[in-house]
């Protein structure tokens, strides 16, 4: 599956490039072209990279937690 249409990039290509040591989507970036062009391919980068995935705005609109969240939480135990 094309993950950068715009450099025909495909998932497995920046799944190999993660696993050379690039760990962010600027690397990403730099090893393949992927998300310099159009830039709409960079949200699923970070999500192969692991990161990322939901900003905290949209996890707080799903009333799930944010980091600042458990750290209250942890704090009141």
């Amino acid at each position: 599956m094309f993950v950068c249409s715009c450099f025909g990039v495909t998932e497995a290509q920046v799944q190999q490039h993660a696993e050379s040591g690039a760990c962010t989507p600027r690397q990403i970036a730099s090893a393949c072209k992927a998300g310099t062009d159009c830039g709409s391919c960079v949200r699923r980068i970070q999500a192969i990279l692991g990161r990322g995935t939901l900003p905290r705005r949209d996890r707080a609109d799903q009333g799930r937690l944010v980091a600042a969240d458990t750290e209250v939480l942890e704090e009141a135990a």
